[in-house]
């Protein structure tokens, strides 16, 4: 099962997933990836840390 988690201030946590380019070629990951949601990461679409103190998010239902 796949999931993904909106962490505080940070990244998306995806788990269980296929990671597909913008030509539906298969990326390879881990079965944890963190995915950057700030746009400011020099290897998007992952996280690189870079949010840290300049993104806030706290996302909740």
């Amino acid at each position: 099962m796949a999931d993904i988690q909106a962490q505080d201030n940070g990244p998306l946590l995806a788990t269980g997933i296929t990671l597909l380019d913008g030509e539906g070629n298969k990326l390879e990951t881990k079965e944890k990836v963190y995915l950057c949601r700030c746009g400011l990461s020099s290897k998007k679409p992952f996280c690189d840390g870079s949010h840290k103190g300049k993104f806030e998010s706290e996302v909740r239902a």
